[in-house]
């Protein structure tokens, strides 16, 4: 498949989900909604399982040496946990998409002359509000920045295939309470994620194959922190974490560099 293919199918079933959800409304049942997440939850973590053997590149091995590449996806998270907690990055996503939400969903305060009537603004408000909704709850996480960035780096769209799961299933429930705003969503997506796709795409041309090993198998970790959110195990902070991508390259030159 040709890179940039995870966001083509994410934003396909988006638009899917959100048909769905506009004809079937509140029809299944949170039983089944709770089985389906613990079964992505499940295949989540064989993801990561995959991503995280990277470890084991060999590549990555003749640059950091046979017990460096533990050190260094250790020393990453480390790090970057360290930096991602003290510049907040969990909590400042969560408040971004708080005050967006807000901001765009906001009633009008008042009625100005040719303005809608009474039954259109609300159904404006109703777009908007599902619009901004969804599309947070579809951008704003660790997986679509891991998942777009494996895309670009040419590391397989299985990440963003998974996304696509958890957002089409998202979009059935946000649709039957939202309406057609959510579909629009899809749009954000393809914009986000095609950008993140680009910038993967970009750093895969200037980063070897070892430093790529690396990041993945952090990314991999990374995406464990994610399954045990899905299966309500431990609400871990991966968004605070992130930081320990851009950690682990940087790491791998450094002891490479030291090595000679």
């Amino acid at each position: 498949m040709f890179r940039g293919f995870g966001t083509v199918l994410n934003v396909v079933t988006v638009v899917a989900g959100a048909g769905i959800g506009l004809l079937l409304g509140h029809r299944l049942p949170q039983r089944t909604r709770d089985v389906v997440t613990d079964g992505l939850g499940l295949t989540t973590l064989l993801i990561a399982a995959v991503s995280a053997a990277a470890v084991l590149d060999p590549d990555l091995t003749r640059l950091v040496g046979t017990s460096g590449p533990v050190l260094v996806v250790l020393g990453a998270l480390a790090l970057g946990g360290i930096a991602g907690s003290l510049l907040r990055i969990e909590a400042r996503l969560e408040g971004l998409g708080a005050a967006l939400q807000r901001r765009l969903s906001a009633p009008r305060r008042r009625d100005r002359p040719g303005a809608v009537s009474d039954a259109a603004g609300a159904d404006r408000r109703r777009f908007v509000e599902g619009f901004v909704t969804a599309s947070l709850v579809f951008c704003v996480g660790p997986l679509t920045i891991l998942g777009s960035l494996s895309d670009g780096l040419g590391l397989g769209y299985q990440q963003l295939a998974l996304k696509s799961a958890l957002d089409g299933f998202a979009a059935v429930a946000f649709a039957a309470s939202f309406g057609w705003g959510v579909m629009a969503s899809a749009l954000v997506v393809a914009a986000v994620q095609g950008t993140l796709t680009l910038v993967g795409l970009l750093a895969g041309g200037v980063l070897g194959d070892g430093y790529v090993a690396a990041l993945t198998a952090v990314g991999g970790l990374l995406l464990v922190g994610v399954g045990l959110r899905l299966l309500r195990i431990k609400p871990l902070p991966v968004g605070d974490l992130l930081p320990a991508l851009v950690v682990a390259p940087a790491l791998v030159a450094l002891v490479a560099a030291v090595r000679g």
